[in-house]
């Protein structure tokens, strides 16, 4: 009998999840954890975001991607209390990082963007964090792993295609 297929093999005693299955996710989520907090600890040694803190990152990343947005709009992508996303973005206002405009929409809301600086950060962030991946890869995995990783990134592509 192939145990493989074993729904004890399973995740949590779910049944119909292999035991591969199970461990492939484990072992992925093990792995991505610890690549993200690694790839935040080199932006913060390399001085990138030393003053920032980790919500303040975050929300400086997500005006990034969002482009204008207001307060609200960030508190409810973060999952955060719209006061705290207002404590955040003042910071950010602090360091010169956003500005905030009139909504041309609705006069009583404001629009957060990135200045100058604030793209400078974001851009200088991601491109210490690319390097440093590029370069640990270089430095610690042969052609035929890094072949591996890049056939299993086209594998979780496809899981997290609808």
């Amino acid at each position: 009998m192939d145990d493989s297929r074993d729904g004890a093999e399973g995740a949590d005693g779910v049944d119909g999840i292999s035991g591969s299955a199970a461990r492939a996710a484990r072992d992925l989520r093990v792995a991505f954890n610890r690549l993200r907090r690694r790839i935040r600890e080199v932006a913060e040694t390399e001085g990138e975001a030393q003053d920032l803190t980790p919500s303040q990152v975050s929300a400086l990343t997500l005006v990034s991607k969002s482009g204008a947005a207001t307060a609200s709009g960030l508190a409810a992508s973060e999952g955060v209390r719209p006061q705290s996303m207002a404590a955040t973005l003042a910071a950010l206002d602090q360091y010169g990082l956003i500005e905030r405009n009139p909504d041309p929409g609705d006069g009583r809301r404001q629009l957060v963007t990135l200045t100058d600086a604030g793209r400078e950060r974001i851009e200088g962030t991601r491109q210490a964090r690319a390097e440093w991946l590029a370069r640990a890869f270089e430095d610690r995995c042969t052609e035929a792993e890094r072949q591996t990783v890049i056939e299993a990134m086209a594998v979780l592509d496809r899981l997290t295609r609808p």
